[in-house]
């Protein structure tokens, strides 16, 4: 009998620790993921806009338009992509596991002096009943967070909740990685790399300039429905042009985007460099609604001479022999406000000269639009 009762009291003991063991898990998963809550979105299509900004005094606001684009500070269009690369980090991040008490304060501190406060805003019912009847939206800030640096290995990111004292590493399950990158404030990395997008049945006129051949220089005007007329700058002589090249041409700038925007990234004396040199090509689009678009280049140098020495562009004592960049070359758009780095492989479709478009001219040119071979 009293080895019964041992064995029953070992039994009930054991059990209360297996209980408690299971209830302290389960409080502290609920804890977790509940707390997951403060960085992720599970509905990222009721998010309205968001707001980003650093300790650099960088701010970046994306708001959604009626029309499914987004905004960047209320004067230029977002990159699309880049925009929804944020919105699936809000909905795939996860937290991996709070900061140890070891690194906690240090990381804490971290985050005070180099983090990117980020703020979602989402429309939201004012009344919610179990979840099902939802009455009266509006729009609200649901999240406050601040993102800092990535963990030493590389495979989670340290936030903050705004207003706890609880800091976590952030992961996105089965990416290896870290995401700081992806809550940049820099306004340039938000901003759409698009400088012609206009449909060919909305442009009105396409003037291209060649400063070193000006004889080469022209203007396509559409004259009436499915015309045009061609015309030299020089001497405003009429081109009797072959009109499939021309129509390529035109439909050439229903997307012509850049590669990088360095406003931020080359210091202003060689900004002044560039612009005050004698331009390349300056192209020239108007729409039938009287916008005028206009981007002119400049020539870009190669200045890595590792670079020069590969593609065996120096002479024996390791002196440049051209050190012009073919690839690519510098753009001015937005009135003169933007400097971008383009490439000839996108653009070298709007920058033929007039002697191109000539009919008869026996020339092979490929696009996504046409293939014309004479």
């Amino acid at each position: 009998m009293k080895k019964n009762n041992k064995l029953t009291i070992i039994i009930a003991a054991l059990l209360v620790v297996i209980a408690g063991v299971l209830v302290w898990n389960n409080r502290y998963l609920s804890t977790v993921r509940g707390e997951a809550a403060d960085f992720m979105v599970w509905d990222t299509a009721t998010v309205t806009k968001f707001y980003l900004a650093d300790r650099n005094d960088h701010e970046s606001l994306l708001e959604r338009q009626p029309d499914g684009g987004w905004t960047l500070n209320g004067r230029y269009k977002a990159h699309s992509k880049q925009v929804q690369q944020f919105l699936t980090t809000l909905y795939k991040i996860r937290i991996k596991m709070p900061v140890s008490v070891a690194s906690h304060d240090n990381i804490v501190k971290q985050l005070a002096v180099s983090s990117t406060k980020v703020e979602v805003y989402q429309t939201i019912p004012r009344i919610n009943l179990f979840n099902r009847i939802k009455l009266f939206y509006h729009e609200a800030r649901t999240k406050v967070f601040y993102v800092g640096d990535a963990t030493k290995d590389s495979s989670g990111t340290f936030m903050l909740k705004e207003g706890s004292n609880k800091a976590y590493i952030v992961y996105i399950p089965g990416f290896r990685g870290f995401i700081t990158t992806r809550f940049t404030a820099l306004p340039d990395d938000w901003r759409d790399h698009v400088i012609f997008n206009t449909n060919l049945t909305d442009i009105q006129s396409v003037t291209v300039e060649f400063n070193r051949e000006p004889e080469e220089s022209f203007i396509v005007e559409n004259t009436g429905r499915h015309q045009y007329a061609m015309t030299r700058l020089a001497d405003n002589s009429p081109v009797a042009f072959d009109t499939l090249k021309v129509i390529n041409l035109l439909s050439s700038f229903s997307d012509l985007r850049f590669e990088a925007l360095l406003n931020n990234l080359i210091p202003k004396e060689r900004f002044d460099s560039i612009v005050q040199s004698p331009y390349l090509h300056r192209v020239t689009l108007k729409t039938k609604d009287g916008k005028t678009t206009q981007m002119t280049t400049f020539e870009k140098k190669v200045t890595n001479t590792s670079i020069l020495e590969i593609e065996g562009l120096v002479d024996d004592k390791g002196n440049p022999l051209d050190p012009i960049d073919h690839d690519r070359a510098y753009g001015l758009i937005n009135e003169g406000a933007d400097i971008t780095l383009i490439q000839y492989y996108v653009f070298d479709k709007v920058l033929n000269p007039a002697n191109y478009y000539k009919a008869g001219q026996p020339i092979h040119y490929e696009s996504s639009f046409f293939e014309v071979t004479e």
